[in-house]
This record gives structure tokens, sequence and C-alpha cells, in this order.
């Protein structure tokens, strides 16, 4: 626990500083700037904790560099992360948890991204809600958001919520906190942008959009509806032309706002299904890891009976970095590893897999898997040397597997047993 706590000039109580410590503990993540890990900052808690209240209760607190990292996209490409230290964290999350139940009775229902009892999965729950009964969608990408988000208009958007001098003090603090590339150089934030990583980030964002876009669109464009979870936003509309006049004023006001429409992943699509006439338009479009498109479905009114409906799968970029994650294991090379090694050091990825993008057309999952068995495949076959490299008979040792261990890989405990 923290040391005797003292009178301060700022309300921040110990209680704040150890309950903010126990949700980045569960949230775990990576060392900042200062190489200190979860485990290294627990060696002496009671202390780094103290530090933590003593210097935020006294407003003499000023944040660290942030750690600029990469981590790859579903696409190919990369996303810039900004990684704050262990304890920057915990400081971060004393003033989130501070200001969240606050902004949270202002902002709407269609917002998702990063709020409590709201999740992706009911993002595009709406989504899919909403393609039935609109005809066409705006899908629409806002160039780089985190890195040229206006630092002055953020603060403004604060200030109608916040009075307290000590909290601006804080989120203006982080925000101009500079980054440590990966090249060693410093970037500093010429008040503009706020990092992808940052405790703090998402719920400054959802504050900046929410009058941006969200309270921007019930006033002024009352008849669409829409879904946005962070800078991920999709609009529905009745017409084409409805659809291409949004287009227009949306970037108009992201303009106003000093924001940027991506030209070249920003679209227009048509939902076309069963009920509606064919048009030569774009009739794609992904939102959080699902591909919506015209799919094949099965009618609940005719047995055998087949449909064209709407609706949304596991899409092609998430479900080529998955198999580029157990690409790179090359755990098939794993000739001394047993099975269980390697159900071990898989479970919890197929756990999180079968989850997240099982939780709509569960089956195309299976297109995964297949990646995943192939690999056990090959393992098989290096591990095995009886085997004489037969795929015949590395398949058929693993569905012997199965059927004696059907519970040792979690996606067999789930009913995949395709092999």
């Amino acid at each position: 626990m923290i040391k005797e706590e003292k009178t301060k000039s700022i309300p921040i109580t110990k209680q704040m500083v150890w309950k903010a410590y126990q949700k980045v503990k569960r949230n775990g993540g990576s060392a900042g700037v200062d190489g200190e890990s979860l485990e290294n900052f627990q060696v002496d808690l009671s202390k780094n904790l103290y530090k933590i209240w003593n210097r935020l209760s006294s407003g003499s607190y000023f944040p660290p560099q942030v750690k600029e990292v990469s981590i790859p996209k579903g696409n190919g490409g990369t996303r810039t992360l900004g990684v704050p230290t262990v304890g920057d964290r915990i400081a971060q999350e004393v003033i989130k948890s501070y200001l969240e139940p606050r902004l949270e009775l202002i902002f709407v229902e269609d917002s998702y991204g990063y709020r409590p009892l709201k999740s992706a999965h009911q993002a595009v729950e709406a989504v899919r809600e909403n393609v039935r009964n609109y005809a066409w969608v705006v899908d629409m990408d806002i160039r780089s958001f985190f890195d040229e988000v206006d630092h002055d208009l953020i603060m403004k958007a604060l200030a109608i919520h916040v009075t307290e001098p000590w909290v601006k003090l804080y989120i203006k603090r982080w925000l101009e906190a500079p980054m440590l590339l990966m090249t060693g150089e410093q970037k500093v934030r010429a008040g503009r942008g706020t990092p992808q990583g940052g405790v703090i980030s998402p719920l400054l964002a959802n504050l900046f959009l929410h009058y941006v876009l969200d309270k921007w669109l019930e006033k002024h464009h009352q008849s669409i509806s829409f879904v946005r979870y962070a800078d991920d936003v999709i609009l529905h509309c009745d017409t084409e032309e409805e659809a291409k006049d949004l287009l227009v004023a949306v970037k108009a006001r992201l303009h106003e706002c000093r924001l940027r429409l991506h030209e070249e992943k920003t679209k227009i699509v048509y939902c076309q299904d069963y009920r509606r006439e064919k048009k030569h338009y774009g009739k794609k479009f992904d939102f959080l890891g699902f591909s919506f498109k015209p799919r094949s479905m099965k009618s609940n009114r005719q047995a055998g009976g087949m449909f064209l409906g709407y609706d949304c799968a596991i899409s092609s970029s998430s479900r080529r970095k998955i198999t580029d994650e157990i690409k790179r294991t090359n755990f098939h090379r794993w000739s001394t590893a047993t099975i269980e090694q390697i159900a071990a050091m898989f479970n919890s990825k197929l756990r999180g897999w079968l989850n997240y993008y099982g939780k709509f057309k569960r089956y195309e999952m299976n297109r995964v898997f297949r990646v995943f068995h192939f690999r056990l495949m090959k393992w098989v076959l290096n591990r095995y040397k009886s085997l004489k490299g037969s795929k015949v008979k590395g398949y058929a040792w693993i569905r012997k597997l199965r059927k004696e261990r059907p519970t040792i890989f979690y996606h067999w405990s789930a009913g995949f047993y395709q092999i």
C-alpha cells in the first residue's frame, strides 16, 4: 500500500492511485522509455505508488517521454503507437477514472469505442441492424486522427465539462509530452496529436469526436444513422444522393475542425440484398475486423431455402493477419516440442481469435484453422520421422489425437473438427 497520506492541494487520494494501479495491472502492457516492466515496478510498489500520488496531488507531476513502437496492421502496413511508462499509465488512469463518469453522461448511444459496458461486438451488431434498414453506407476514414487532433479544440471541448484547473493542467501536459522515436530522436508535439496507446487518449478522442461528429450529425443530419467506434465511423443513408451529399458535408466539417478525410479509404457502399435492385456500385466495406457484403444465407421460413442477404464475417485482412501470426511462430519446426507445449502456446490465441472473429458467421473461422492444421501436420512430420513425410499419415495422426483428446486445442473443444 501507499505511505501515510498528507494534506495536498489537489483532491487525489491514495485510494484513487491504488485503484488505477490495479486497472493498469489487469491490462498489462510493455515497458516505456525507462525500460521498467510492470513486474519491476511492483518490486518496490509502495514507494513507486507514493511517488505518483505525491506528485499528482501537489501539481508537480510531469509525464515522461512516450516510447514509439510499431505494430503490424491487417492490410500489411504498420501502425505507430505511443507507449507510456508504467508509472505514467497509472497517473493517466487516475485522471481518466476521475473524468470518465462525468463524460459518460453526455456521450451518445451510437458511440461504442473504449467505453464502459460498450464493446466492438455491440458496434458491429448495430451496423448489422442498420444495413437491414438503410441501403447505402458511407465508410468513413479519418486520416491520421491521433496524430492530427488539435490540442486547442480538445481543451475547448474539455472546458465545457471540466472546471478544475488541475485536471486541465495535467491533460495539457499529457498532450504536449514528447515522443521518443525508434530512431532515438525526440518528437515534440506542436499543438497536434495525442499518442495512440495512451490510457487517457481514447477518452479525449471520444470527447473530441462527440462534438465534431456525433452532436453535429444529430443536429444537421437527423435522417441518417451512424455507428462510431473511436475514429472508425459508419454512416447509414437511404439513398445514393443522400450519401453523396453527406460525404461532402462531413468532409467540410472535418476541415472546419482541422481534420481530414482519407480520400482513398473513404467510400460509398451499396448494401445490396434480395430486396434491393442490382446496381453497379461497390458492395463491400470493413469495420472492426469484419467484412460486410452480400452473402448467401439460409432461410428460416423454408427448409433448404437460400436468399441473398447482407451481413458480416471475419475480413480477409483479419484472416491474413492471423495466418501470418501462425506462420511467424514457425512452430512446425519445433521437432523437440511436445503436443502439450504447442497447445499451451496456442490455446489462448485460438480462444481469442474464435471468441472475437467467430461472433458472426462462425463457420468462416474454418479457413483460419485449416492453416493451423496444415502447420500442425508439418510439425507431426518433423517430430515423427517414422511417418516418412506422408501428409496423409500426418493428418491421420492429428485426427487420431483429436478423437482421443478432443479438448487439447481450444477450437476442437468448441466444435471445429475439420481436418
